[in-house]
């Protein structure tokens, strides 16, 4: 065992590099901690959910946890096939579970895994939750006591049931979005399911579709080929807009490697940022939905929706990056919607989480309901808010210069961005400047990766490209060009050396 402890959760779980950090040993006591915490806060009696996505081991992952929670008395509903995170949230409750365990990396490249834990409504584990099950991680790992026990027997003793927890999704998707209204409609749709847990998902909730359902890596890959991971952003769907273009498809949809967000292409095969999705769904639920409550963002989400807010007269909220964050206050508020620039998405009525497929769906019976086409909805939702553009660049760095960038930037306040005056500056999370016609430009460090993340929203493509530019100049990010997801050529810069 490793004289230091590895483990360290982020902003959706822990992550590490199979083999080298994400090994049997800790899933083992990641999963003892869990047991442990279950049956401090009294959760035991209630059962554990357990799945699993289609990277590399992470079945058998799936079934080293279960062996330790089973050995801890807790009994075990153990996914029988690979399933979306959002199934698994939602077999949470469906199963009156009092968590789950997920094993996936979401969007991270290949060579990660991760486990990720749900609450017992099926939310992402909150801050205080998982800075508990951190304390118990550390004392397990001191300790290196970790209960075990046979999978077979566990079956046999009852401990470990496998079990299949999509009727119980599409029964409540069912409820929650016209099903049978979008299949009349006969649209043809392209899927990009990335070779993750979403594949033929889309097709499964609208079986018997008159319209038609072209897939694109519907079959599950831990390679990940022809794309640097598994994340619905321009970059990796090059091949989608193309058959969206041949096949004269009415939209594309295409899901990370858990299916928990989504990305959308309108009938152009052109790329629709999640800023702008968000809006859209948001437009949706109070236009189409007739809905009215509380919208939940995260820092790195569009102003377009505090337009939304005002016009509407619903409260827009503001949390940190991460649905650990949103789903609480989506809770508190009884939010109609909340959701983050990940493309991650959630509903009322649903678990508080993040579900591509819902939120997928819902992007369709927009169309549906107004007979209109992708870019005609945005459109309509510029006329209503003005026009907003968005991108990001990711700058991969050395560790060990962290503290170098974080003092870099907190140090700068600049007076003016691209010629504009910067009337705020922030750091809830990361460090953010909003200028005087609301355009705002974010430098923060992702949680789940080691990358730096710098954000720009603003009215026009070519003041965000200089946004960017000048973020990266702020974090001493010394590249000779930054290239962005509007332009389909956004990529991860490796930049040990300059930063």
């Amino acid at each position: 065992m490793s004289s230091k402890n590895p483990i360290k959760f982020g902003t959706d779980g822990w992550r590490g590099i199979i083999a080298e950090d994400f090994t049997f040993e800790n899933v083992r006591i990641c999963a003892q901690a869990v047991a442990l915490y279950m049956h401090q806060s009294g959760l035991a009696k209630r059962g554990l959910v357990i799945g699993y996505d289609s990277r590399f081991a992470s079945k058998e992952f799936a079934s080293a946890a279960a062996e330790v929670i089973s050995a801890n008395r807790i009994k075990v509903y153990l996914c029988d096939k690979i399933e979306p995170t959002p199934v698994i949230s939602y077999g949470v409750v469906a199963k009156k579970a009092g968590g789950a365990i997920v094993i996936t990396a979401s969007h991270n490249p290949a060579k990660w895994n991760g486990f990720k834990i749900k609450s017992q409504d099926g939310a992402s584990a909150p801050t205080a939750v998982i800075a508990e099950i951190e304390k118990i991680v550390e004392s397990v790992f001191n300790s290196g006591t970790v209960k075990r026990l046979p999978l077979s027997e566990a079956i046999d003793k009852g401990l470990v049931e496998y079990t299949d927890l999509y009727p119980a999704y599409r029964a409540q998707i069912a409820r929650l979005v016209d099903l049978e209204g979008i299949k009349k409609a006969r649209l043809k749709i392209a899927i990009d399911s990335m070779c993750g847990a979403g594949g033929g998902y889309f097709k499964k909730l609208l079986e018997e579709s008159g319209g038609e359902i072209i897939e694109l890596n519907a079959l599950p890959n831990p390679a990940f080929p022809g794309m640097k991971q598994p994340e619905p952003i321009a970059v990796n769907l090059a091949a989608l807009s193309e058959v969206i273009k041949s096949e004269k498809a009415d939209a594309g949809l295409a899901t990370d490697g858990d299916a928990d967000r989504i990305g959308v292409m309108d009938e152009n095969g052109s790329f629709l940022t999640q800023l702008q999705v968000y809006a859209l769904l948001a437009l949706y639920m109070l236009e189409v939905r007739g809905e009215h409550g509380a919208i939940i963002k995260t820092i790195t989400t569009t102003a377009m929706l505090d337009k939304l807010g005002k016009i509407y007269n619903v409260p827009v909220y503001e949390a940190k990056v991460g649905f650990k964050y949103v789903a609480p206050l989506m809770v508190e508020h009884n939010a109609m919607i909340g959701g983050e620039e990940s493309g991650g998405y959630g509903l009322r009525g649903h678990v508080p989480e993040r579900d591509a497929l819902l939120a997928g769906l819902c992007f369709l019976d927009f169309m549906v309901k107004t007979g209109k086409k992708p870019t005609q909805l945005l459109k309509d939702l510029y006329d209503r808010v003005g026009e907003h553009h968005y991108d990001r660049v990711d700058i991969e760095f050395a560790e060990e210069r962290r503290t170098t960038i974080t003092e870099r930037v907190r140090n700068s306040h600049p007076k003016t961005l691209d010629g504009m005056e910067v009337v705020k500056e922030d750091n809830i999370d990361g460090f953010r400047y909003t200028l005087a016609d609301g355009t705002w430009l974010l430098i923060r460090f992702s949680g789940t990766e080691p990358l730096l993340r710098i954000y720009a929203e603003s009215n026009n493509p070519q003041r965000v490209k200089r946004l960017l530019e000048a973020g990266r100049k702020i974090a001493g990010a010394e590249l000779q060009s930054i290239k962005t997801q509007q332009l389909a050529e956004r990529s991860v810069i490796k930049e040990k050396k300059s930063l």
